[in-house]
């Protein structure tokens, strides 16, 4: 009976959270998140979620870049700095990129 109460809850409190969690695509639209020089996301403005958002997409990038290098004989720096221009190209007009170190809408 305790083991059920115990489930109960936690499986509540993993809902309440996700209600709280936020998208790339809504991050993006509000100027939290952008996207960085060398292929991954960053914190333009810090808000509820944020960081962790950006550290689960960057984890997630990281090992699919990783894979590509490793499938296409070629470093991570350069799959990096392929995935940061094609970004670039895709990222919405007033969307954030990384510009010489510094935050601009596209």
């Amino acid at each position: 009976m305790k083991l059920k109460a115990i489930s109960t809850l936690i499986i509540g409190l993993s809902m309440s959270f996700a209600a709280f969690a936020i998208s790339i695509d809504d991050a993006k639209s509000q100027g939290l998140v952008g996207e960085t020089t060398s292929g991954y996301l960053g914190v333009v403005k810090n808000g509820q979620g944020v960081q962790q958002l950006v550290n689960e997409v960057n984890e997630k990038r990281k090992e699919k870049y990783q894979q590509l290098a490793k499938k296409n004989g070629i470093t991570l720096e350069q799959v990096e700095a392929l995935a940061a221009k094609k970004a670039y190209n895709k990222t919405q007009s007033g969307h954030f990129i990384q510009v010489n170190g510094s935050w601009v809408k596209k």
